[in-house]
């Protein structure tokens, strides 16, 4: 069975070396991303698809709720037609760089999820962004990876568990969410 004290032990030493100020940062860039009404396209493989598929549901949903406004929020995973004629057709690692490829424009923004920053389909996004002229945002764990060097932007949790990493990841989409939303984070133990 696993230790839950230890477990919430990781996390909170994980929290304790990440840089506040790259999230600040990055949450800056998505709200320009919004007021400027650009797209933003979101994507990350297995728990980081669900990951970029809540993003979107969130950010989409209750910015529309609060605003009355719209945010172009799109889940490069949540076409599964699409996704698996690409990965047959093609190739899996050419599944979010040829969505973004059709879809994107220049001024656009990807933010790519992942545990690793190594999964070739993630590189291959942030190069297509590159390549369009996107603002590519990287959310990262382990050691950042490949992903870290090459996205214009990064948010890194530095832990090696992945659950970790995905809890961080599903934390920032949250932060965001409150952000655009103009909540404030209230604490709930004082």
């Amino acid at each position: 069975m696993i230790n839950i004290e230890n477990y919430f032990a990781s996390m909170h030493k994980a929290i304790e070396k990440v840089d506040f100020s790259e999230i600040e940062k990055a949450i800056n860039i998505i709200v320009e991303k919004i007021e400027n009404n650009k797209n933003i396209f979101v994507c990350g493989n297995g728990g980081s698809a669900l990951t970029a598929s809540h993003y979107v549901t969130d950010w989409n949903k209750s910015y529309y709720l609060k605003t009355g406004k719209q945010l172009k929020g799109i889940s490069l995973n949540d076409n599964i037609g699409l996704v698996t004629s690409i990965g047959n057709d093609l190739s899996y690692d050419d599944a979010f760089s040829f969505q973004l490829e059709s879809l994107a424009q220049k001024d656009d923004i990807l933010i790519a999820i992942s545990g690793s920053g190594n999964s070739k389909n993630i590189i291959k996004a942030i190069n297509s962004a590159k390549k369009i002229g996107c603002l590519s945002l990287a959310v990262l764990g382990h050691d950042g990876g490949e992903a870290i060097k090459i996205s214009d932007f990064s948010i890194h949790f530095p832990s090696w568990d992945m659950q970790i990493c995905e809890d961080f990841h599903l934390s920032f989409g949250h932060l965001v969410m409150k952000s655009i939303c103009s909540e404030s984070i209230k604490p709930l133990y004082e």
